[in-house]
């Protein structure tokens, strides 16, 4: 399957996702709370020390990730969430060329209550990762034309979880982790990459 094909799978899969996104917003239209939150994070693989061989893809980590979470969650704990973050700086590609790595996921979520200030969130879901090689002279594409970046597509598995802490009123402090399975990601070293930060947020409605 050639790259343009797997990338319209993937565009019609993020596709349904959103449309389920949206009809879960609908069953939770009497949700108990609404969390949006904004913050940044490092991503965290392993390393390919193998010297055997010629070309060894390089690990997918490092960096800045700014981030954005919208989280809704029903009078029973349970809800869904949604998360994007992207490289804040072109990253290197093995020395020879810039890239910039884009996640997004769609999750269910488990939110229970620790303490009085202290919430949890447990999510699992699915999304996808976008990367965009980028070089000097572009891409070129007959009949298609050029593009400055050329992207390469791949399906996830998103595991998440957060410690919730309301600092004052309606505003929380969060320290996340987020596990990434990316099918196929052949581009980089290993298929799983760790996503760790903190988010500051704003709860909407009552908690």
């Amino acid at each position: 399957m050639n790259q343009q094909i797997r990338g319209l799978y993937l565009r019609k899969f993020a596709l349904v996702l959103t449309a389920c996104a949206v009809l879960l917003c609908a069953a939770f239209a009497r949700a108990q709370q609404v969390d949006v939150a904004l913050g940044a994070g490092i991503l965290l693989s392993t390393t390919n020390l193998t010297a055997s061989q010629a070309f060894l893809p390089p690990a997918e980590k490092g960096g800045i990730y700014p981030s954005f979470s919208i989280d809704r969650i029903g009078a029973n704990r349970f809800g869904f969430s949604a998360n994007v973050a992207f490289s804040y700086r072109k990253q290197s590609y093995n020395g020879f060329q810039e890239y910039r790595p884009i996640f997004y996921d769609f999750n269910v979520v488990f939110a229970p209550r620790l303490t009085r200030k202290i919430d949890a969130d447990f999510m699992a879901g699915a999304g996808g990762e976008r990367v965009l090689f980028y070089s000097p002279t572009g891409f070129c594409f007959f009949p298609g034309g050029c593009s400055a970046a050329l992207n390469s597509n791949h399906f996830l598995f998103d595991l998440g979880a957060d410690a919730r802490y309301s600092l004052w009123r309606h505003i929380f402090v969060r320290p996340e982790a987020h596990f990434y399975h990316i099918v196929n990601n052949v581009e980089f070293h290993s298929d799983n990459v760790l996503r760790v930060g903190a988010t500051i947020g704003y709860t909407f409605g009552r908690k």
